[in-house]
């Protein structure tokens, strides 16, 4: 048994960039950045601020609420799965590159009424439209706001 798995919490590096195929399918392409705090060791080492950047692919009805709803600096939890792929550059250089392909994500930055972004970072408040939106991949255009709670230990 084998099992793959990825969880991230960050900040979206450019709106999304949305294709739709032949078929009529729906395909979203951003980055997302997560990073770890600096930090000093015990014997004084200091650790500097990283900052990963992470490829997203989001499908179907998940790239039709990227279109819509997401932006750059918005704070997204996302689930998925990494995928490594290569193809050939411009100039035939075979590049190498890891995408996420996201099944479930979280919007947590709140919108206010006129939906563009909120300087308040309360996503409690009781108002429906500043409450995160769940979204899973396999219910394709299942929008729900959650709960005020969540299970995140952070």
């Amino acid at each position: 048994m084998s099992v793959n798995k990825v969880i991230l919490l960050g900040n979206v590096g450019k709106d999304p960039e949305v294709r739709y195929l032949d078929s009529g399918i729906a395909v979203a392409t951003f980055s997302l950045a997560t990073t770890d705090r600096a930090y000093t060791l015990a014997n004084g080492t200091q650790v500097p601020e990283r900052t990963e950047w992470h490829n997203l692919v989001l499908w179907r009805g998940l790239a039709e609420t990227a279109e819509k709803y997401i932006r750059k600096g918005d704070k997204l939890y996302v689930e998925g799965k990494i995928r490594s792929r290569s193809y050939d550059d411009q100039t035939g250089a075979k590049r190498y590159i890891t995408e996420i392909f996201v099944d479930n994500m979280e919007m947590l930055t709140p919108k206010n009424s006129n939906g563009m972004q909120s300087p308040s970072s309360n996503i409690a408040q009781q108002n429906q439209n500043v409450q995160p939106i769940s979204v899973d991949a396999q219910s394709n255009n299942n929008v729900q706001p959650n709960s005020t709670t969540d299970d995140l230990p952070f």
